[in-house]
């Protein structure tokens, strides 16, 4: 952790997080854990709902009229 610091008249030391260092390692780690992104008008297709089989299971992704998304089995 890098600190930054400011010295006062009175040569007070004040340190303090330097936050661009704290947003960077933010998101850097947000975009590890992202491995791959799709967008759901891509999986619907313009359809209500669309069925996904993952590991022998049959789920069905549907979208709602307010724009939700909802997967059930």
């Amino acid at each position: 952790m890098k600190f930054i610091y400011s010295s006062k008249i009175m040569k007070t030391l004040t340190l303090r997080r330097d936050s661009s260092l704290a947003n960077a390692a933010t998101q850097t780690k947000a975009a590890q854990n992202v491995e791959h992104i799709v967008h759901s008008h891509f999986l619907l297709q313009g359809a209500k709902a669309v069925s996904i089989a993952h590991n022998g299971a049959v789920y069905q992704l549907r979208a709602t009229k307010f724009g939700k998304l909802i997967l059930t089995k």
